[in-house]
């Protein structure tokens, strides 16, 4: 019987973890379903990230080298502002349907619901614009090696973005203006990343090696994984008080 008492807690420790991951995974799902029934949303991240930086070069000289000098600038510019604009609704819309109160009231720990809604996000706005990115490194003129750069980057990159947007959304849930706030808190903390994106790419077009640059955008991603849940679930919780 003592053994049998022993391993209970360790068993209902494993079932909570379990229904935890459960909950995390059905909202993930569920922005999943609706970000495939509003396609027109979901997709609108994309279609600014390519018209954007597809239309700045008209802008430029179409001298070649030129245009392969600024490229990584403008298409992590383009980036940041493509994984920034669907935020606003990130949850605004479950404050509006009732989900939050369900969300902060829930037994899973709200940092784990947050981290599948920015897991979620980085899917559907942050996914196809890595994706995406080397049709815009050869419209730029970049050679193999800058694109391959140019898409590491933005994988360890995007992440970063969405994790830094969903700590904006939560702290400005509720208010007017959301949109605008949102980049005001945002975008100084994104420059790192859109600073260092820039210079992989350029390093590898010098012929240097990318890797300190880049290994200072995965630091950034572990920071922000570890940080930004706990953020968001504190934001959350006074939203819904």
């Amino acid at each position: 019987m003592s053994h049998a008492m022993a391993r209970t807690p360790a068993a209902s420790g494993d079932a909570g973890a379990y229904q935890a991951l459960r909950a995390a995974r059905a909202m993930w799902r569920r922005d999943w379903r609706l970000a495939q029934r509003r396609r027109g949303e979901a997709l609108l991240p994309l279609g600014f990230f390519l018209v954007s930086a597809a239309l700045q070069p008209l802008g430029l000289s179409p001298e070649p080298a030129l245009l392969r000098q600024v490229a990584p600038g403008l298409i992590w510019s383009a980036a940041l502002l493509a994984a920034l604009l669907p935020l606003p609704a990130l949850f605004a819309q479950d404050q509006a349907d009732g989900s939050l109160d369900q969300m902060c009231l829930s037994p899973a720990p709200l940092w784990l619901l947050a981290t599948a809604k920015v897991a979620g996000h980085w899917c559907w706005a942050g996914a196809p614009l890595v994706a995406m990115s080397p049709l815009l490194g050869v419209l730029y003129g970049l050679d193999a090696s800058a694109i391959l750069t140019l898409a590491l980057g933005l994988l360890l990159g995007t992440p970063v973005l969405s994790l830094l947007g969903a700590v904006g959304a939560a702290l400005t849930v509720g208010l007017r203006q959301a949109a605008a706030l949102i980049l005001l808190i945002v975008l100084p903390l994104a420059v790192p990343v859109l600073v260092f994106g820039s210079s992989a790419v350029q390093a590898t077009q010098a012929g240097q090696s990318p890797l300190a640059p880049l290994g200072l955008i995965a630091a950034q991603l572990l920071v922000m994984a570890w940080l930004a849940p706990f953020l968001i679930s504190k934001a959350l919780r006074l939203a819904c008080e």
